[in-house]
């Protein structure tokens, strides 16, 4: 049985960004995080071992936010490629990164970027 789990609005405080400013000052980001695994263990046995640990998911999600990038899209292909590396149970990811307040000369309450990557088997 395929199941998602999600992690969604995880907030942190870091330095991503094209211009130098963001790189010095920082922002505030929002990823939501889905993964598509085989849950039919712990439907049936109520344990841990038989699915995906949220703790595991955020502690990725927290390490790759802490290392300096220039494009959202860069840092959600990291968060998918740690995600697929060290959880073999995943078979798909999704994350979406939000950046506050993007520099586009105008009002915009937020920048987005989703992806989507499936294992390669």
């Amino acid at each position: 049985m395929q199941g998602v789990i999600a992690l969604e609005g995880l907030e942190f405080y870091a330095y991503h960004g094209v211009h130098p400013e963001e790189q010095v000052i920082g922002n505030r980001f929002v990823v939501d995080l889905e993964v598509v695994t085989d849950v039919s263990k712990a439907v049936s046995h109520d344990e841990l071992e038989g699915t995906v640990d949220y703790g595991h998911l955020y502690k990725v999600v927290e390490e790759v936010m802490a290392e300096p990038v220039k494009l959202l899209e860069h840092l959600g292909g990291k968060i998918m490629d740690r995600i697929l590396q060290e959880l073999p149970a995943v078979t798909q990811v999704m994350v979406s990164v939000a950046k506050a307040n993007p520099p586009v000369g105008g009002v915009a309450r937020q920048s987005k970027v989703r992806l989507t990557q499936a294992r390669n088997i």
